[in-house]
């Protein structure tokens, strides 16, 4: 169904006068216009899946209000957006809240998403409520150690953690806070960009077509242009930039899922050549990706240990027996216990698909790991716990990443470099921290500031 369709369907069914097509989608046309929403016949025609995801939340808004209601529950409307849209959704509530004197009930897992919008939090735990009170008190002086803990899950804004605290380790109890000096992590970048780069992308371009043509020229869409940038042994290298920025589309051009139009990827100084199906095996063997939905990365049909052994299996000359051992091994250097081997994805909650989907990459030893967002769907706690495992790993095993995102926070403090992605193109390429203190171009000051509750987390 069409967006305009859907929005009808809801005026239908709760309005006590039936109304005509053309006063109904006058009143949607508007409603899609208050939502901030500039082209409304262009949405009203569309389909979903021909809407961006700021779009399509600005729709529901858009729906939920069609009948003017007096109560909004917000249940995580922002979690699967970049930074920039999620704070003109919030501003976007917070406004339509004032012109129609509705309450809002912002249901979310981030504390710091929630200051920017709550005058009073609640927190739940297990069904139960175990704090309640203004923002203010709950966010600057919590009396709840789960409320503590939720609160420090969250990357520091002004200073990095050898360990992020999580539920498990107890930030409020157990858990021993130790900061990274600055002359620490100076040392250890110094190692790691004296090396040789282990992999390069020189002058990248990546084109689709948009529209073909029989007839007259078919029209491309250029989404990368002129990328170029350098990975070293050790390093994590974060890509930042909003949605439709280009930043998936490069991390399925570096190991060829989708190969570049033009231009010369190089792993370990030798350039790929895409023609060449042992370059591609082993560039991909090297390479390795994890997507941001564990859900759908996982086939529910199989177990755990068939779908690790599947990935062994196609790189590794090995009989079942040895194969079945690497996997149980995978599964415990992952933080996960021997008896998920014979368990389904649908039975894993998502923090732990993720770990399966990790475990899975680690399975052909790779060199390098792209995570794609891999992050952005779970909750703060369980990314707590899936960023500690990224850099225990990275230095067991003497990885590279390379950390896809849209959220400032968790790119600034995994990574040693940052890469800012608009409109296909590199906008700034600087270490993290200097990125974070004095951004340079448009694109990346307005990440910066749309850091949700980035006044009280510079006060932790």
């Amino acid at each position: 169904m069409k967006c305009g369709q859907q929005i009808k369907e809801v005026l239908d069914i709760h309005s006590n006068k039936k109304k005509s097509q053309n006063e109904s989608k006058k009143i949607i046309l508007k409603q899609l216009l208050r939502v901030k929403l500039n082209d409304p016949n262009r949405i009203f025609n569309s389909y979903p899946h021909e809407i961006s995801g700021g779009q399509k939340q600005r729709v529901m808004i858009a729906m939920a209000l069609i009948c003017n209601p007096k109560i909004l529950i917000a249940d995580e409307p922002t979690t699967a957006l970049d930074v920039i849209v999620q704070k003109e959704i919030i501003d976007l509530i917070k406004e339509l809240q004032v012109l129609t004197s509705m309450s809002v009930l912002f249901i979310s897992h981030d504390l710091s998403l929630v200051s920017e919008l709550a005058n009073k939090i609640i927190v739940l735990r297990d069904g139960k409520i175990i704090e309640k009170g203004d923002t203010d008190k709950v966010l600057n002086n919590p009396k709840n150690n789960y409320t503590k803990d939720l609160i420090n899950s969250k990357p520091p804004i002004n200073y990095r953690l050898e360990k992020l605290p999580t539920i498990d380790n107890g930030s409020s109890r157990t858990y021993k806070k130790i900061i990274i000096p600055h002359e620490k992590r100076i040392t250890n970048q110094r190692k790691i960009y004296s090396k040789i780069p282990i992999l390069k992308a020189e002058g990248i371009y990546k084109k689709f077509i948009e529209k073909k043509s029989f007839l007259n020229k078919s029209k491309y869409f250029e989404a990368l242009k002129n990328i170029n940038f350098k990975l070293y042994p050790g390093e994590t290298l974060g890509i930042l930039g909003p949605s439709g920025s280009g930043k998936s589309t490069l991390g399925k051009t570096l190991n060829f899922l989708d190969p570049p139009t033009s231009g010369r990827v190089f792993f370990n100084n030798k350039v790929i050549n895409a023609n060449k199906k042992n370059d591609l095996k082993n560039l991909r063997k090297n390479i390795q990706l994890v997507f941001q939905d564990p859900y759908s990365a996982l086939h529910p049909k199989k177990t755990i240990g068939n779908i690790l052994i599947e990935t062994i299996d196609h790189y590794e000359n090995n009989n079942l027996e040895e194969n079945i051992s690497i996997a149980k091994k995978l599964l415990v250097q992952v933080g996960l216990p021997h008896d998920f081997f014979n368990r389904y994805s649908f039975q894993l909650s998502g923090g732990q698909r993720q770990r399966v989907v990790i475990a899975r990459a680690l399975a052909v030893k790779p060199k390098i790991l792209i995570f794609d967002e891999s992050v952005a769907a779970l909750d703060i706690s369980i990314q707590a716990k899936i960023l500690n495992l990224l850099a225990e790993l990275r230095t067991k095993l003497e990885l590279s990443y390379i950390f896809i995102s849209h959220d400032i926070s968790v790119v600034k403090y995994i990574s040693d470099k940052i890469i800012v992605m608009d409109k296909g193109q590199i906008k700034e390429y600087e270490e993290s921290d200097n990125l974070y203190k004095n951004p340079k171009s448009s694109i990346t000051k307005q990440l910066v500031n749309s850091i949700p509750g980035i006044e009280y987390r510079k006060l932790r």
